[in-house]
């Protein structure tokens, strides 16, 4: 490890908090006794110390690598119990703006171009400041309002200098804490680290908004902003203004005079779109991240953070996903299995029960109780506490689900987000089909047919012929019964030539004791006989054994 001053800050500031919350609920309430938990009230009383507010305003104080590892562990029900996961859903970041002078500099640096010629207009103030970066409104030459985000000095060097340290104590305590080994901290670690080298890429984030907003365009309620690519660059994103406000700020009034349930519907079935047939997830989709519009529509923003499914993971999250909302339980524990890393002390019994007994208690809910996204959190947590790994992308799933469990209870209390899984799987399940079974995808499909029908004629009078002349064979590479009985046999031959030998020499010893008038250099000459046989036997079977059966094992 290195030791200059900078890394033994970070060390000293890490171990600080380590110690202060190690003896909270923080650690003490991990998945075992967060599954318990049934309500807020049930949690009001803490007995503990320190809070869950407290821990959001130390990892505010210790940095903005410590505010991202927070709102990454916000999306982990499987490691932290309800309290602590909406105190750090609500974590943001609280850092002083960068001055407009410096971002001036990164401007013009990042753009190529004087700020005063490429914007009509440039707002000093900005519109809000995080830690990663701040956005500022602007209007292009053409007329066009735009915001402009730009990338805070230094910040990735910090963040690099951060991780590297937490990243040798985590792998430090997975070598020394079954705890630590449970839930995979260094696992988190690599996770945070991706995460973050994601969202200081602003290339990449221009890229991830174009994508997203071309697999949403059929959708009328929702909006992508686009960036402006003459404009952008590493470390400074223009794109797009949009004014919105929070999706869950608008007033119980306007909820009475609008029906949001078509709005709702649409937002629910991109979602599942993203998951299910793009595989391209908006992986940050909290309420601020999720605008609404002044003409009533939903823009999502901030595509720092996106993920990837794969086409194996696409297909276990739609099995998942309808196994949930048929209410079954027995098929939703075996798609979890099936996408899992199961440890070896990972007790399968208690997991499958434990899933049909949740599964069983939310059948009756009504649809203004039921939180699905809650109920995946469960599951969650089930997995770690039963010593099974489900994949990053479950967690995504259930941040997601919680995520629209609360616009629903804002827009539309009495939507069935469980009627809306099953009716939009359904129908992307049968859309997908349709376009897989469209002639332009059965090319490559063909070509192989092709090959096949060309060799199968060959092949059939091959395997003809020698089935006619009983030459047919079959290799199977498992247990060779043949050389497994030749192995015994030898075994029982070398023990009954073992006996033979020692009856021998035991036979002989007592002969010696017989008087006789045959004998062989002064000793009983058939005692002597059957010591010289027993010898013979001996050496032969030595033989065998040391020289036979090492040349039989380097012909294997």
């Amino acid at each position: 490890m290195s030791v200059l001053p900078d890394d033994l800050l970070r060390y000293q500031k890490f171990i600080g908090f380590m110690l202060k919350y190690w003896n909270s609920d923080l650690f003490a309430n991990t998945a075992s006794q967060a599954m318990d938990e049934t309500s807020d009230e049930d949690n009001s009383q803490n007995t503990y110390d320190q809070t869950p507010d407290e821990l959001v305003e130390d990892l505010k104080n210790m940095g903005p690598t410590y505010i991202k590892m927070g709102q990454l562990l916000s999306t982990r029900p499987d490691l932290l119990p309800d309290a602590y996961l909406k105190a750090l859903a609500t974590l943001q970041d609280d850092v002083p703006p960068i001055p407009y002078e410096e971002v001036h500099r990164i401007v013009e640096e990042e753009i190529g171009t004087r700020i005063s010629k490429a914007f009509e207009s440039f707002d000093e103030k900005p519109l809000a400041s995080a830690s990663i970066g701040q956005v500022h409104r602007a209007t292009l030459r053409s007329g066009k309002p735009v915001a402009v985000k730009i990338q805070r000095p230094g910040i990735k060097k910090q963040f690099l200098s951060d991780l590297d340290t937490l990243k040798e104590l985590a792998d430090l305590a997975v070598k020394h804490s079954a705890t630590a080994q449970k839930y995979a901290f260094d696992d988190v670690l690599t996770e945070l680290r991706r995460i973050l080298l994601q969202e200081l890429d602003y290339h990449r984030e221009a890229q991830n908004l174009i994508t997203l907003g071309n697999n949403l365009k059929d959708f009328k309620y929702l909006i992508v902003p686009q960036p402006i690519q003459d404009y952008s660059a590493a470390r400074v994103l223009t794109m797009e203004y949009i004014e919105g406000r929070k999706i869950t700020s608008i007033s119980p009034l306007k909820q009475i005079e609008v029906d949001y349930s078509p709005l709702v519907d649409e937002l629910v079935k991109a979602y599942l779109q993203q998951v299910i047939n793009d595989g391209f997830v908006h992986a940050d989709p909290h309420p601020g991240n999720i605008q609404f519009t002044k003409d009533d529509k939903i823009a999502l923003i901030d595509l720092g953070m996106v993920a990837k499914f794969s086409p194996g993971i696409k297909e276990y999250i739609l099995e998942l996903l309808l196994a949930i909302s048929n209410n079954n339980g027995e098929e939703t524990a075996r798609v979890l299995l099936g996408m899992s890393e199961i440890t070896e002390d990972a007790n399968l019994k208690f997991f499958k029960k434990t899933i049909s007994d949740i599964i069983m208690d939310s059948e009756h809910s009504t649809a203004k109780d039921m939180q699905t996204g809650r109920l995946l959190i469960q599951l969650n947590r089930l997995a770690a506490e039963s010593g099974i790994h489900l994949p990053v992308e479950v967690n995504i799933l259930g941040k997601i689900l919680l995520n629209m469990d609360q616009i629903i209870a804002v827009l539309d209390p009495e939507f069935d987000l469980r009627d809306a899984i099953k009716r939009h799987s359904t129908k992307i399940m049968r859309d997908k089909m349709y376009e897989e079974l469209k002639p332009e995808n059965f090319f490559s499909s063909l070509l192989a047919s092709k090959k096949f029908l060309e060799y199968l004629p060959d092949r059939l009078n091959t395997i003809s012929k020698n089935l006619s002349e009983n030459e047919f064979k079959i290799k199977i590479d498992a247990i060779d019964e043949k050389r497994v009985t030749d192995g015994f046999q030898k075994v029982a031959n070398r023990i009954t030539l073992g006996l033979i030998i020692a009856a021998m020499i035991i036979g002989a010893s007592m002969l010696m004791q017989v008087p006789s008038d045959f004998t062989i250099f002064g000793y009983p000459g058939l005692a002597m006989l059957f010591f010289l046989l027993a010898a013979v036997g001996g050496i032969i079977l030595s033989y065998i054994i040391i020289f036979r059966d090492e040349n039989l094992n380097n012909k294997d």
